[in-house]
């Protein structure tokens, strides 16, 4: 079995991968930053061998660097059991990324549509594949409006990436309701609150709450214990297209569940990148 996933190098990511090591025939690495990624894979081929893992650039602020990774993929390979939109970040400062979005959309959200988009024909060419997206608790405190989503003026930081995160869910709920009938399963997750560097450039407010939530805070390896367990457990076929915490289904918030706001954010997704699809 293959398993794809972006943000392998570091926290939750690279544990996910150890993880998964044991399971999976062939690991793809999607990677920003190569040089953590070789240096994970040192690591990793003490045990394992070397052929079993394949490091592939791939940068979310940049969709041409996605489409080249998803290339990467479908030329190595036929299919792709499970893949995990691992990635993310939240960004202090309003940025817009050269593709026109603003970073935190980009990075956490749209950058993976248009990698599952591209790899869809390699999920749905097998049977039972698995779309893991990493969410957050999080997504509760969201308030989306389309029309600002790009607008710098309006930018704050944890609002934007309350907003990506419920994305993340509305995303994996579409997937299932348009995919579930080939075969795909989508979930999507709370990794828990993690120790990892996420976070560690911002100042002020935030990085104080940071500090004070630290000692309440779990490891790496605790946090990668629910993606390993959707990407390698036997799932109840009721639990599809669910969220999760702690390896359970969980609610959500409202906004979440709103089947108006999942379908107006897969047609605008998709619409912004089309010039990127398939057919081009």
């Amino acid at each position: 079995m293959n398993v794809v996933i972006t943000g392998g190098t570091s926290g939750i990511g690279a544990e996910t991968v150890k993880g998964l090591a044991p399971t999976f025939e062939r690991l793809f690495l999607l990677a920003r930053n190569t040089e953590k990624a070789a240096s994970l894979l040192a690591e990793l081929t003490q045990t394992y061998p070397r052929e079993k893992f394949e490091i592939i650039h791939c940068d979310l602020e940049d969709l041409s660097s996605v489409i080249a990774a998803a290339e990467r993929v479908r030329l190595q390979t036929k299919t792709v059991n499970v893949l995990i939109n691992n990635a993310g970040g939240i960004f202090p400062e309003a940025s817009i990324t050269p593709d026109g979005f603003e970073t935190t959309f980009q990075v956490n959200h749209l950058g993976h549509f248009l990698l599952t988009q591209h790899l869809l024909p390699l999920l749905l060419n097998g049977t039972g594949a698995r779309v893991i997206n990493v969410s957050s608790e999080a997504h509760r405190a969201a308030n989306p409006k389309f029309e600002r989503l790009n607008a710098t003026e309006y930018f704050s930081s944890f609002p934007a990436y309350a907003n990506a995160k419920l994305f993340n869910i509305l995303f994996t709920k579409s997937l299932q309701e348009k995919y579930g009938p080939q075969g795909l399963r989508a979930y999507s997750l709370h990794p828990g609150v993690v120790k990892t560097n996420f976070g560690g450039q911002h100042g002020g407010v935030f990085k104080w709450l940071l500090k004070m939530a630290t000692p309440f805070m779990i490891d790496a390896k605790t946090g990668a214990k629910t993606s390993i367990y959707l990407a390698t457990a036997e799932l109840k076929d009721q639990w599809a297209g669910s969220y999760f915490r702690k390896s359970r289904p969980s609610s959500t918030s409202r906004l979440a569940s709103s089947k108006k706001l999942r379908d107006d954010l897969w047609e605008k997704s998709a619409k912004w990148v089309a010039k990127f699809s398939l057919e081009q």
